[in-house]
């Protein structure tokens, strides 16, 4: 019985932000503020259910390591590159003037400036999930103004990853040489010690990881087992972050990205994404449930001003930074409102760090009632201000010109087809699409295969299973004229079910074994389902009335009337 506090608590957690979460996502809001408002009603400062503080924050330990991988597998240097001239120099301005606008807050209402300028980069930095979010939901994450808005998260989220290696080195060394003559050298041989750790670290990583990550995923790709395949990318995503920490003494966050980001190079990316991180999901969950229990309802009537000046450092000040400096770049002013806004939450990685502060003893724990409260009100705020962005983009010829030019047009559709499968009807079903002008791409799970099909026949492939949805969009159903599952699946309603959610439009051909399963396919959204055991049938029943002397008319009456039989 004494495992009932972690069953309660988990199970307690979860169903709050099962229910606080549906309500929210209905509002047509991010889930994470029904997270968040879940961990208030399940802490300690309300009535009722009281969930477990210390093993929802041990729970929540493996979500940020799964958050942190995630963001890694995500990270493409070439995309950053790409916009670098202006998310380079926009994020680094944005993230001194937000971070000296919340210290300036924070040491106004009595902090000492160590922990005013911590809570002021917990402020300057924004949430990746809601970002994403706000920019899919308004179509606009695969335009320039979205290619620049994550880009420029991607290096806010470098530097909070910097502070959060470094930050535990220096107010370690201030702590243990306090009073000390020798402290300003001690704390630049521990940063220069930590740097060296983190160096470490990184080509290990990267180099030697490099190497032997790609080449076990590999052998268990082989192995054709689904479970065997995530407890792996579990195990490297835990096991990198866990061995940063004990053997090269920096935080786990910062090896549960480099784990990621080794992962994210190699050719399980996609899969990985699809079928290893839905625990993510789950545990980044309890995160922000964990986040939630800290905040005391009451703390919102007595300072009413922290929480209201920290968040108009969120909401006015970090988007008119950003407008500065896009129009400084000479960009129209719709791409400026359109970053500012998109910038103006916070979420994950503020969370992070001021845990990390309120663990080093540096920020109070009135800091994280702040820093909950902003992150609930911004994140509520973001997505009706977004809304808005075009009708101020118009008041100007600027923004008009730019409301032309963000959107390209649409990628065209009826050439491009995703074929699930390659196996003889998969490779003939390409061959007949490559002759015919269609641009054929190619999922499939067997890795070997995949590799062929980009060295020897030029035809892109993806690897992974086209059940996931990530699996489905890396392939571009969502923008593609046509589906077509060429092998027989147990998952095949699945894929329909899912491919028609990315992409209405789609056409969709469905390949089965069994004559019971199309109206299965057909209800799922299938345009067509072709039955092996029907066109055997079909097949044997030509060759039969052959052999019996009938006519042409009559094998083709007779082969409309058994394909009706068979097929409606």
């Amino acid at each position: 019985m004494h495992d009932l506090p972690l069953i309660a608590t988990l199970a307690g957690g979860l169903a709050a932000a099962l229910v606080a979460g549906y309500i929210t996502e209905r509002l047509h809001l991010s889930p994470i503020v029904g997270y968040l408002l879940a961990g208030i009603a399940v802490g300690p400062h309300t009535p009722g259910f009281i969930a477990d503080t210390h093993l929802a924050e041990q729970l929540a330990e493996v979500g940020v390591i799964l958050l942190m991988f995630g963001v890694g597998l995500q990270f493409h240097l070439d995309e950053l590159l790409a916009v670098r001239r202006v998310a380079i120099p926009g994020a680094v301005a944005q993230s001194v003037v937000a971070t000296a606008l919340g210290a300036g807050v924070g040491h106004l209402f009595g902090w000492d400036w160590s922990a005013a300028i911590v809570f002021g980069i917990a402020l300057a930095v924004a949430s990746t999930v809601v970002l994403i979010r706000v920019l899919s939901d308004n179509r606009e994450l695969h335009t320039p103004t979205g290619h620049i808005a994550v880009g420029w998260l991607v290096v806010e989220d470098l530097f909070t990853v910097l502070v959060l290696v470094v930050l535990p080195a220096v107010f370690g060394t201030a702590t243990t040489e306090r009073g000390s003559g020798s402290a300003a050298m001690a704390l630049a041989l521990t940063l220069g010690f930590t740097l060296v750790k983190v160096g470490g670290l990184a080509a290990f990583t990267l180099a030697v990881g490099g190497r032997i990550i790609p080449r076990l995923l590999d052998r268990i790709a082989r192995t054709r087992s689904r479970e065997l395949f995530t407890l792996t990318v579990l195990v490297i995503a835990l096991g990198i972050a866990v061995g940063s920490t004990a053997i090269f003494g920096v935080s786990m966050a910062l090896g549960a990205i480099l784990a990621g980001m080794v992962v994210g190079r190699s050719e399980y990316s996609l899969r990985a994404a699809s079928e290893a991180l839905p625990m993510r999901d789950a545990f980044a969950v309890l995160f922000f449930v964990s986040v939630g229990m800290l905040l005391d309802p009451r703390y919102l009537l007595e300072a009413p001003g922290l929480i209201a000046a920290a968040l108009a450092v969120v909401v006015i000040g970090k988007p008119l930074v950003a407008i500065a400096v896009v129009r400084l770049m000479r960009y129209p002013m719709r791409v400026g409102l359109a970053i500012g806004v998109a910038l103006a939450q916070i979420g994950e990685f503020s969370f992070i760090l001021g845990s990390l502060g309120r663990d080093l003893g540096i920020l109070p724990a009135t800091a994280m009632n702040a820093l909950v409260a902003v992150a609930i009100a911004s994140i509520v705020i973001n997505p009706l201000l977004y809304r808005w962005v075009p009708h101020l983009a118009k008041r100007t010829q600027a923004g008009r010109v730019a409301i032309a030019d963000q959107r390209p047009p649409p990628p065209s559709t009826t050439h491009r087809a995703v074929v699930v499968g390659y196996g003889p009807t998969g490779r003939t079903v390409t061959r007949l699409l490559r002759e015919n002008g269609i641009e054929p791409t190619v999922v499939e799970l067997n890795i070997d295969t995949v590799r062929a099909l980009e060295q020897d026949d030029g035809v892109t492939g993806v690897y992974g299973d086209a059940s996931q949805r990530e699996v489905l969009k890396g392939a571009g159903a969502d923008t593609a004229g046509s589906l077509i599952l060429t092998t027989d699946l147990t998952s095949a309603e699945e894929v329909i079910r899912v491919a028609r959610e990315l992409n209405p439009n789609l056409y969709v051909l469905s390949r089965t074994a069994t004559l019971r399963d199309l109206p299965v396919l057909r209800k799922a959204g299938a345009s067509g389902v072709f039955s092996g055991e029907g066109e055997v049938a079909l097949a044997l029943t030509e060759a039969l009335l052959h052999r019996l002397g009938a006519t042409p008319d009559q094998i083709d009456r007779e082969r409309q009337r058994v394909h009706d039989e068979l097929f409606t």
